[in-house]
């Protein structure tokens, strides 16, 4: 009777200390790391952190009868910062997922931080395709784009449309090498030809040197491979110099406030892709005017992905019982992501959301008829077109 006794007791106990397991505290804590006072902080930044807040406002501010919490900081661009936060939340602070970035370098840090302390990374504005490929892990997803998305079907149509010699001003980083890298792989299989590149420092006010050699080179496409403020910056400084006469200027990553911020006169005619327009449908719509009225601008594909990617967390968080790290992302990879930012995707097993992409071209001044109505939808690219096939990635989770 007594050892029938003690065995009860140690089931009991194993089963109390099991339901301990399963819930880490009694908050859910959600980091939003990014730029908040830097180039890319109006593509991310404070309006990363709002839309976060309204997810988890949707959710009904708790799950598993536990509290969801936002908590944000500004990891300047620079990855040993960015990693000196996510340990001190991941060790200290109790935070149980990390997401936004919106900085290559800093996001493939913090991926390997939050897998060796079995949290979770969610990139947002994340180029480098090593995040899902050689450098993916059990615990991250990728929600908007990488550089094979953003600029292998925009090359592609590019070429086919005569303008087949290009140059590219990149950034001197991860990101920007991916960027070009996979243009430059599209070019190629095109039938076109890169006739040379130069590379800036992140965060650059002074192109004209840059600009100076595209014009040199004689190359029908000029192909900005950054972002945020550098972008805005190289475009602005191209029109200046006149290079838009005569060369075609070619963004590979563009997001609504930078075409805000550049106005439209100088934004005109620029082809991209996008993963998210506020005024694509009614869905989309309804959301960013919420938005609006919290953040006073309209929300960029950034900002709508940290929406997605909150309110998929949390049912992930409901629907496993727990909120360990790899029961969520089983989880997350086995439910559908169907929003007003995303229709049908699919997160992979490398951490890449699936999804449709958008071309997209800059309206003309004249073609706008209301505040923030600055693209024009041209067509949409199939998610398993848009996205690298994953046997091609060089995922090790993935099997050969």
């Amino acid at each position: 009777m007594r050892h029938a006794f003690i065995s009860a007791l140690a089931i009991l106990c194993l089963a109390s200390s099991g339901a301990r397991a399963q819930l880490s505290d009694d908050v859910v804590r959600i980091g939003v790391l990014n730029d908040q006072s830097g180039l890319y902080a109006d593509l991310g930044g404070p309006g990363s952190v709002t839309a976060a807040r309204m997810a988890v406002e949707d959710a009904g501010g708790s799950v598993l009868g536990k509290p969801v919490e936002i908590v944000f900081a500004d990891h300047q661009n620079k990855a040993d910062i960015g990693v000196a936060v996510a340990r001190r939340w991941f060790e200290n602070e109790k935070v149980d997922m990390a997401i936004g970035f919106d900085n290559s370098a800093v996001a493939l840090a913090v991926e390997q931080l939050a897998a060796e302390r079995n949290r979770i990374a969610i990139a947002g504005a994340v180029g480098s395709t090593a995040f899902t490929g050689k450098n993916c892990t059990p615990n991250e997803a990728s929600w908007i784009y990488d550089s094979y998305a953003l600029t292998t079907s925009l090359a592609k149509s590019t070429v086919a449309e005569g303008r087949d010699s290009w140059f590219f001003i990149t950034v001197d980083y991860a990101f920007g090498h991916s960027l070009e890298a996979d243009a430059t792989a599209a070019v190629k299989v095109a039938g076109g030809k890169v006739l040379g590149s130069v590379r800036h420092p992140l965060n650059t006010s002074d192109f004209s040197s840059y600009l100076l050699q595209a014009q040199a080179s004689g190359a029908k496409v000029v192909a900005f491979a950054n972002g945020g403020g550098d972008m805005i910056n190289a475009v602005k400084q191209a029109n200046e110099f006149g290079l838009t006469k005569t060369q075609t200027m070619v963004s590979l990553l563009i997001f609504l406030s930078d075409v805000h911020s550049m106005e439209l006169q100088a934004a005109q005619g620029l082809k991209f892709v996008t993963a998210f327009y506020w005024d694509r449908d009614d869905a989309s719509r309804a959301w960013s005017q919420r938005f609006f009225e919290k953040q006073g601008r309209m929300p960029t594909m950034a900002q709508a992905s940290v929406y997605s990617a909150v309110r998929h967390y949390v049912a992930a968080i409901a629907a496993a019982g727990t909120d360990e790290a790899k029961a969520v992302m089983a989880k997350m990879r086995a439910m559908p992501v169907s929003d007003f930012y995303v229709r049908n995707g699919r997160l992979r097993e490398d951490g890449r959301l699936v999804h449709d992409m958008y071309f997209a071209q800059v309206k003309k001044p004249s073609e706008s008829t209301k505040p923030w109505d600055y693209y024009n939808m041209l067509g949409v690219i199939p998610g398993d077109q848009a996205f690298r096939p994953l046997a091609e990635g060089g995922c090790p989770l993935v099997a050969r």
